[in-house]
Formats: structure tokens, C-alpha cells, sequence
């Protein structure tokens, strides 16, 4: 409801805005100054408003052709109209009001490119962390003012115009107009000086970054690639693999191609490169490498792919029943780990065209730290995990997550229970394509800060049920204070088999239970919740009171999950690592 009407105001506001230039330009037209001075001031208002709280109604004015320049065009037509139609200057001051903003144009459409020359010259073609590189040389970058007012924003000075007309056609004199046009021209031809000296022959020596990256490269030799292609918003897909790697006693590095995913990345010891334009990346010297991780699926892969003498390995972000698990694009690896049988297996259904032979079961390293039963103190408050899936890529399928169709109803009948605390922690891309998504995320949100939860814990200590969107604290940390989660198909339910405690998976599509355990394998030996959530307040019963019938089931899928017990996972992952590497 927020959201529409905040939209209908923007729509307004932008409507307001438009019918005000209108008024401008027929104003200047017949010389109309004091509709014209209203008109401008409305216009004026109209854009900063625009600019500051209605950003996205500002973006459909672009698509529909009416963007900031073609506005910024017609409020400098409307200045020459009105001085011309009211004071009637001689030739020299029509020319004058007609060429000054005309010029100011020319020297934005010429710092654009001088813009973009400094800042592809400026620009880092490569990040570090935990490299000693030294102090490599960085091209000159002009000041950060030159930066924002170059290009097609440099005619924003022209604003100055509308008000200096206003003078001029009350006093009946072009001078106001002229001066004013005069000092924005000067203004640009500053900016453009700047650009132009920092793009001076002789002072664009290209950064020296890279060079030392190829340095660190040849002289450290790294064994073994993380690899991430992704952008920030998945970020999390690498950090779960940082510390396996750190701990495989291997020469490694961790490879990113985007500079926000860079900034986002977890804290490591591990050393990080990060070049994101392909160009600069294929001419780095791989040949090290024995072993590259890749961690998703995505188009810029192919960058490290095409390295003939590496062995390229999918090792995925989390074993799961979803179709995600499965892509075809798998196929063009070397091999591909899965933690345990159900993941080999899960191949072998789909038949995407990934071999049983290139299928190497290693378990989850990352689950270490993940306590096998009991979630601490005994006296601890019984602490109920929700932890949802996002919405998915595909719009047809409303039964990807439980958060839209049952969120609310699994919240409130948690909340509703008493005596448990609730910590709600969803998938990091909730509500980034779904808007009911999203609306059901903040309307969860706002029940359990209405139920005295809070909503930006540092830590899980306490007893006050939490909402946990950040980093921190981390997945498998809110698991060690739980008793129960409650999930949908997802990974985050097989890496909770490792616990051993019970949990429950919704079914928001209302299958049948054996067929809902036949197709999801993940859920054979979970409580299953219908979209309804009757079954809430007995599974609530049963697993506060001990008496667990699923038990003994939560063991075996552990094994078909994970792996034998009593085999490290952490040392399979080095093992194997090692094999490939000798």
C-alpha cells in the first residue's frame, strides 16, 4: 500500500513538473513574466523533489523520452523566448542569449568525453587484499568536483538562467541574462580545462597494478583458484568457501570480476585479486594454477575456463533438491563435488549430461563448526530458526519459498506459541525480484519488532527473538543456538542434517506427503508444514517435549546427505584438493 501510493505521488509530482515547463515555454512565447517566474519556481521544485524522493518516477520520465536533458533543453528555449518576446534585444544581444547556453552545451557534450577518457585511464584495472605489491604508480585523477559536473550534468549550471531572466525581462535589460550566461559558460570552460590537464600526454602513465599482480603471480605460484564471477548481491556464495580453502594447506588465491563484490567480500587471510574487465583478466599468467573452484554458474567462467592446464572444478554454493543443483551448464567442468550420495544422485536423475565418473563426493567442509545435536545450555530458551529461501528466477512458480503464501502464518504461530524465541534469518536475495516477497519480508519484520524482537543484532546472545539480514551473525551460527528450523527445499536444509536436530519443510504447494519426500530427498525426515500451518502447534509439541520420532530418520539422511560418519569432511575437501594438485 506504501509503496502505490508513494508511486501515484511521484506520478504527480512529475506531472506537475511537466505541466510547469509547458507553462515556461508558452509564457516565453506571448511574455508572460509572472506565470513564467510561478511556472519556474514550480519546475525548480518539481526536479529536486524528483531527484531526491521519487529517483525511480524520474527514471520512467527517461524511458517515455522526456529525461533530464531534453528538460534541461526546453528550460533554456523558454529563457531565450522570454527575453527575446519581453526585452527585444538588438542582433548582438540575441545572439548572445541564444549562443552562451548553446556554448555551454558544446563543452558538456565535450567533457563527456573527456569524462570518460580520464576515467577509463583512472580507473584500477585490478584490486588486492592481503598482496604486497608495494606502491604501484596511479594514473592522475581529476578532483572529485571536475568528476561530478562534467558531461551532459554541466548544463545544470544553466538553472542559473531562468531566474537571471526573470531580472531581465522585469528590468527590461538582456545584461542580467548575458552576465549570468557568461559565468556558466566560465564555469564549464574551468571543468573542461581540469579534464583536459589530467589527460595531458606524458601525465596518464597507466597505473602499475597490474604489472605487480603479474609479479606477485610469477613469484608466488599459486596452487589453487577460488573463482568468483558474481556480483555483490551473491557474494555469500564465495565466503562460505573461504575458510575450506584457507585450511587446505595449499598455495591458493582468491579470483573476483566485480569491484563490489570485492568491497563485500568476508575477511580472509587468503590473498584476493580482483580484475574485473575480461581483457585484462585472460592476460594474466595462470599457468600455476592446478585447481580452479567455481562456486556459481555464470557467463564470465569462461574467462578462467579457457586455462587448458588447470582442472576445473564446480563446487557450488550449497547442496539443495532445487532444479539450481542440476544446471546442464555443469558439464563443461572437470569434475563436479557433491557432498554425499543424494548429490550424485540427484545428477543421475536429472541427466543434464554430467558423468557419474567426473562426480566427486568430498561432504561439507563448511560444517565444522556445526555442533551435532543439543543447541546449548540446558536452560536456554527453545529457539525456533526460520529461515526461508528466496523467491527464485522464475515467475510462475509461487512455491519456491514459503515466505509469500505462508510466512506470515509460520511467524505468527511462532510467535503466537510462547515460551520460544524466534530468529528469523531469510536468503540474502529475498524480495530483490519479487515485490510480494519483499512486502512479506517487511510485514514479517514488522511482527516481530511489534513483539519486542530486534532487528539489527551484532550477536545471538539473549533471549529476544532476532531478525538477521546482515553477514553477522552467520548461517551456521544462528543453527548452533537452535532447536528447530523451519525451512523450505533448500540447501540450508541439508547442511542443518548436520545438527541432527529436528526440522520442519514447508510444503506451500500442498503435494502429498510421499510424493513431497519422494521429489525433494532433503525432506524425508523432516515434519512437513501445508500452507495452512496446522501442523505447527503439534510439531511444536513434540519437539519441545523430546519425544522425536524422526530421529533415527535425521541419521540415515545424514549419511545419504553429507557422507559416511566418522570420515572428516575437511579432510576429504584437502585430500582431494591434494590429488588434483600432485
Amino acid at each position: 500500500m506504501f509503496n502505490r501510493v508513494r508511486s501515484q505521488r511521484g506520478l504527480a509530482v512529475a506531472g506537475l513538473t511537466l505541466l510547469g515547463y509547458g507553462v515556461m515555454i508558452l509564457s516565453g512565447v506571448v511574455g508572460l513574466v509572472v506565470p513564467y517566474a510561478v511556472a519556474a519556481a514550480v519546475v525548480i521544485a518539481g526536479e529536486l523533489t524528483l531527484a531526491t524522493r521519487y529517483a525511480e518516477t524520474g527514471g520512467l520520465l527517461r524511458k517515455a523520452g522526456v529525461g533530464l536533458v531534453f528538460r534541461r533543453l526546453v528550460r533554456d528555449l523558454s529563457v531565450v523566448l522570454l527575453v527575446v518576446s519581453v526585452v527585444r534585444p538588438g542582433r548582438a544581444g540575441t545572439l548572445a542569449v541564444l549562443l552562451l547556453p548553446a556554448a555551454l552545451w558544446t563543452v558538456a557534450v565535450g567533457t563527456t568525453a573527456l569524462a570518460r577518457a580520464v576515467d577509463g585511464r583512472a580507473a584500477t584495472p585490478a584490486l588486492t587484499r592481503n598482496l604486497d605489491l608495494g606502491a604501484p604508480r596511479r594514473a592522475p585523477v581529476p578532483p572529485a568536483w571536475a568528476r561530478r559536473l562534467a558531461g551532459l550534468r554541466l548544463p545544470l549550471l544553466n538553472v542559473l538562467l531562468v531566474p537571471a531572466a526573470v531580472v531581465a525581462a522585469a528590468a527590461d535589460r538582456v545584461a542580467p541574462v548575458v552576465v549570468t550566461g557568461v559565468v556558466t559558460l566560465v564555469a564549464g570552460l574551468v571543468t573542461a580545462a581540469v579534464l583536459t590537464l589530467t589527460r595531458l600526454p606524458g601525465r596518464d602513465e597507466a597505473p602499475g597494478v597490474l604489472p605487480a599482480v603479474h609479479d606477485w603471480l610469477a613469484r608466488e605460484r599459486p596452487e589453487v583458484a577460488l573463482y568468483f564471477a558474481g556480483p555483490a548481491k551473491d557474494v555469500y556464495q564465495v565466503n562460505m568457501w573461504l575458510a575450506p580453502v584457507e585450511a587446505a594447506g595449499r598455495r591458493a588465491v582468491v579470483l573476483l570480476r566485480s569491484e563490489e563484490a570485492f568491497r563485500e567480500l568476508a575477511d580472509t587471510r587468503l590473498p584476493v585479486i580482483c580484475v574485473p574487465a575480461g581483457v585484462d583478466f585472460m592476460n594474466l599468467d595462470l599457468a600455476p594454477i592446478r585447481v580452479a573452484l567455481y562456486v556459481a554458474n555464470v557467463g564470465a567462467n569462461i574467462h578462467l575456463l579457457r586455462e587448458p592446464g588447470v582442472k576445473h572444478v564446480f563446487v557450488g554454493h550449497g547442496d539443495s533438491d532445487k532444479q539450481a543443483s542440476v544446471n546442464p551448464y555443469s558439464k563443461v567442468y572437470d569434475e563436479v563435488w557433491v557432498a554425499g550420495p543424494a548429490g550424485r544422485e540427484r545428477f543421475a536423475r536429472a541427466g543434464v549430461g554430467v558423468l557419474d565418473r567426473d562426480i566427486v563426493e568430498i561432504g561439507r567442509p563448511q560444517l565444522a563448526g556445526v555442533h551435532t545435536f543439543g543447541s546449548g545450555a540446558a536452560d536456554h530458551v527453545f529457539t525456533v530458526l526460520y529461515a526461508p529461501t528466496w523467491e527464485g528466477w522464475l515467475d510462475d512458480d509461487p512455491y519456491h519459498t514459503s515466505l509469500v503464501l505462508m510466512g506470515e502464518r509460520i511467524v505468527s504461530g511462532l510467535l503466537a506459541a510462547g515460551d520460544l524465541r524466534l530468529v528469523y534469518k531469510p536468503h540474502p536475495l529475498t524480495g530483490t525480484r519479487s515485490r510480494k516477497a519483499r512486502a512479506a519480508h517487511e510485514r514479517i519484520v514488522a511482527r516481530i519488532r511489534a513483539a519486542g524482537g530486534r532487528t539489527d543484532p551484532t550477536s545471538l546472545d539473549g533471549t529476544a527473538h532476532l531478525v538477521v539480514t546482515g553477514r553477522t551473525p552467520a548461517l551456521f551460527d544462528c543453527f548452533n543456538v537452535t532447536d528447530l528450523l523451519v525451512s523450505d527445499v533448500s540447501s540450508v536444509v541439508s547442511d542443518w542434517v548436520q545438527s541432527e536436530r529436528p526440522y520442519v519443510v514447508a510444503n506451500p504447494a500442498g503435494l502429498p506427503e510421499d510424493e513431497f519426500r519422494r521429489t525433494f530427498p532433503t525432506a524425508r525426515a523432516a515434519y512437513l508444514l501445508s500452507a495452512d500451518c496446522r501442523e505447527l502447534p503439534e510439531i511444536l509439541a513434540v519437539t519441545r517435549a523430546g519425544d522425536d520420532p524422526m530421529a533415527g530418520a535425521r541419521r540415515e539422511l545424514k549419511a545419504y546427505l553429507l557422507g559416511p560418519p566418522g570420515v572428516n569432511p575437511m579432510d576429504r575437501f584437502r585430500d582431494e584438493i591434494g590429488r588434483l594438485c600432485g
